[in-house]
């Protein structure tokens, strides 16, 4: 089908892009897009800042471990924020347009919460997601409204959301392109600037480290812009998980990296470099085994009492490597990491041992090099 029937031409990026074919000056249009526009900002007006928290470790250490918790965003995920941002530059470029739907490709958390501000103006939503994708957030897509299409081949998810924008004539969100340039990366409350306001009375204010884990890849530049915007002297660590080309691609200068198959854990890591994905940003990546990521995320169970989903113990896992660096080398400080998303969207996955016999994933050997690192500082592993 010719996407221009549909009122549509690709951008030079591929992704479906709209072109005029409403009157945007229309009264009845105007007065939707107002009122559209008011509601996604009202969302965000009606809620308080994420919370964060401290992670326990020796007081003679003297560092200081903080996860920020964005779980406690009305749809449950860091995503929230990414999803808010991408449908006011949506609807600001009349690409989100009255009774037509819009689509994203997404493992979960972004569908989740963009089928929220779906539903909050009034559109359809449709998430096109791999066919592993946990249980419950299919439900939760369904819960707000939305619908969910599945794929076998997750590297088939673009072509099959831009396929589903022109057959009808609905708007391809691409959060994998438009994350980086829909947040106001200088400010505005983003995630960067909630991060420092919050650690203004802490003894370390300035953090020496952000961890930050990467799906789009839209965080990791919101919050190393801002770290160079302000001139803080915080460093940026992105962790990649297993499966996943960023880190090859970062560490080659390879624009083009690939893998072959998709990430165990959901919500980050890609099987391409994804648009955006800015790896001059940021300072550092690390490879952290799967394994690794349920270990971490258990261990955070056991010190604060909260299941968390497995993007936040691959965070973890990094943060925990960063400050064993800092022991060994004497140094005192503060690290921040991200709680991304509730533990009970993954009881079947992350906190399923007969999921992680399926998977061949033995986490002894982390859970033990854990134990020992919150004792003595030293990680090995």
């Amino acid at each position: 089908m010719d996407t221009h029937e549909l009122g549509q031409d690709r951008g030079a990026t591929g992704t479906v892009m709209e072109t005029v074919d409403v009157d945007r000056s229309d009264p009845e249009y105007r007065a939707w897009l107002k009122e559209a526009v008011r509601k996604v900002q009202a969302d965000a007006n009606r809620s308080a800042d994420t919370h964060l928290l401290r992670f326990p470790l020796p007081e003679e250490w003297g560092i200081d471990l903080y996860l920020k918790d964005e779980s406690t965003h009305p749809t449950g995920s860091l995503k929230h924020r990414l999803a808010r941002s991408l449908f006011l530059y949506g609807l600001c470029n009349g690409w989100i347009r009255p009774g037509k739907p819009v689509i994203e490709a997404s493992s979960g958390s972004t569908a989740v919460s963009e089928a929220y501000f779906a539903k909050l103006i009034g559109v359809p939503f449709v998430a096109v997601m791999p066919r592993t994708t946990s249980p419950e957030k299919c439900r939760l897509i369904e819960f707000h409204g939305g619908q969910c299409h599945f794929v076998d081949d997750s590297r088939k998810m673009y072509e099959e959301s831009a396929a589903l924008a022109a057959k009808t004539g609905g708007h391809y969100m691409d959060q994998f392109t438009y994350a980086e340039r829909a947040t106001d990366w200088r400010g505005n409350n983003n995630i960067a600037e909630s991060i420092y306001q919050q650690l203004r009375l802490e003894r370390y204010p300035e953090p020496t480290w952000i961890v930050a884990t990467a799906g789009t890849g839209g965080t990791s530049a919101t919050i190393a812009r801002y770290v160079h915007y302000l001139q803080h002297d915080t460093r940026v660590c992105v962790p990649d998980p297993e499966n996943s080309c960023f880190f090859d691609g970062w560490t080659h200068h390879d624009p083009h990296a690939s893998s072959d198959c998709g990430s165990r854990i959901e919500g980050i890591g890609r099987p391409r470099m994804e648009p955006s994905f800015v790896p001059g940003a940021i300072d550092r990546m690390m490879k952290v085994p799967d394994a690794a990521s349920v270990a971490a995320v258990r261990a955070l169970e056991r010190a604060i009492g909260r299941k968390a989903g497995g993007s936040t113990g691959t965070g973890l896992w990094s943060a925990f490597k960063l400050i064993a660096e800092m022991v060994e080398r004497g140094e005192t400080g503060s690290v921040v990491t991200l709680l991304c998303d509730p533990g009970d969207r993954y009881l079947d996955k992350y906190y399923s041992d007969s999921w992680l016999e399926e998977q061949g994933l033995d986490i002894a050997p982390y859970r033990a090099a854990i134990d020992t690192f919150l004792t003595t500082g030293t990680l090995t592993g």
